[in-house]
């Protein structure tokens, strides 16, 4: 009897709406249309170094389209490269892509699916150079990938901060109070932006525009002067003021990336209500933007990402990253799609449109 075919599958990184939506597209591809076993990495990339893993069947797959996060489990501290060990009760960093190499050979894999943003795909690109046979899928709700005009996960977190928005709205109208919403988005505005302008926010602040207190205040004066008195303010957790840096919360330094920010929505209430005498409140979104059930956009996209990356795996077009230009599925050199972060250009449409209705930036 003939071998089996035999893909792989992991999520790396942090968790968002889609993940379960795309891992069962490429699932239930592979398995109804291929007859392919489908092994899915428990926790990401340390599955694959722990040759940690399990066989997805069709029954695995099916109801999880609505599901947020990942039957598969994730980590974001588990670089092959640059991997966690104990030596003599000291916690050490050292490269085991060799193991993870070996694993995935021991398995026979065809290729393998990796699901992630940023950090996830630049350790698939140095994979790829290993040997191992890769294509990726974007997800990440900061929508920061450069090479697709979307990933799945942004969406469903731009409809939570929508919705937090519409809530506070009515308590900021009824208490007269300026209320200030911070949302994830570390160096890229596009969570800020989406959720603020869905949400009627008078103010936007995001890391691409240096902000100056004193603008705000006086939007927020303008606003009083108008009869209207409450005011609502959306910052990105990386929005930092002119002469000024991006608030940090905590460092982690065993994390591949140690800055933590958080704060600065805590930063704006107390300098705008020492400047302006009106009363200030916040809310951190944090992870709140991470979890639940996925859009049915987000639900779209990833389907059409597994389908589109199940073609490149079976056409061996390894070192491509699926993405979604101007409505359309495409294929992208992996190299492209981190060679640099997607920050939202100053002349965005959505930005110009905000402008027009009176919402400011601070600038």
């Amino acid at each position: 009897m003939s071998k089996k075919r035999r893909i792989g599958i992991l999520t790396g990184g942090g968790d968002c709406p889609g993940l379960n939506a795309a891992i069962r597209a490429v699932s239930k591809r592979a398995i109804r249309d291929f007859q392919m076993e489908v092994i899915g990495f428990e926790d990401g990339f340390l599955g694959l170094v722990e040759n940690r893993f399990r066989k997805l069947s069709d029954l695995d797959v099916s109801g999880i389209l609505a599901r947020g996060g990942t039957i598969l489990g994730t980590s974001n501290r588990a670089n092959p490269f640059w991997f966690p060990v104990l030596r003599d009760g000291k916690e050490v960093y050292e490269d085991v892509s060799k193991k993870a190499f070996k694993n995935y050979q021991h398995l026979g894999l065809e290729g393998l699916v990796t699901l992630g943003g940023d950090g996830t795909l630049k350790i698939a690109q140095q994979l790829l150079a290993l040997g191992l046979e890769i294509v990726a899928i974007p997800k990440t709700i900061d929508n920061d990938l450069s090479g697709t005009d979307f990933t799945f996960g942004f969406d469903s977190a731009v409809s939570i901060v929508t919705e937090a928005m519409d809530r506070i709205h009515t308590t900021a109208e009824s208490h007269h109070r300026v209320m200030i919403v911070e949302v994830m988005g570390r160096y890229a505005g596009w969570i800020a932006l989406y959720g603020g302008v869905a949400g009627g926010a008078d103010v936007i602040l995001i890391p691409e525009i240096p902000f100056d207190v004193d603008k705000i205040c006086g939007k927020v004066w303008e606003r009083q002067m108008e009869g209207k008195n409450f005011s609502m303010v959306v910052v990105a957790e990386g929005a930092f003021p002119k002469k000024g840096k991006p608030v940090v919360r905590k460092m982690i330094k065993a994390s591949p990336d140690p800055v933590r920010l958080g704060g600065i929505a805590a930063f704006l209430a107390e300098k705008i209500e020492k400047k302006t005498e009106l009363e200030c409140r916040f809310t951190v979104l944090g992870h709140l933007q991470r979890g639940g059930s996925p859009t049915a956009f987000d639900r779209l996209l990833a389907t059409q990402f597994g389908h589109a990356a199940l073609d490149l795996l079976l056409k061996k077009d390894f070192g491509k990253m699926v993405a979604f230009q101007k409505g359309e599925m495409r294929a992208v050199p992996l190299r492209d799609a981190v060679e640099e972060l997607k920050k939202v250009p100053l002349n965005h449409p959505l930005m110009l449109a905000a402008r027009s209705v009176g919402t400011a930036f601070g600038d």
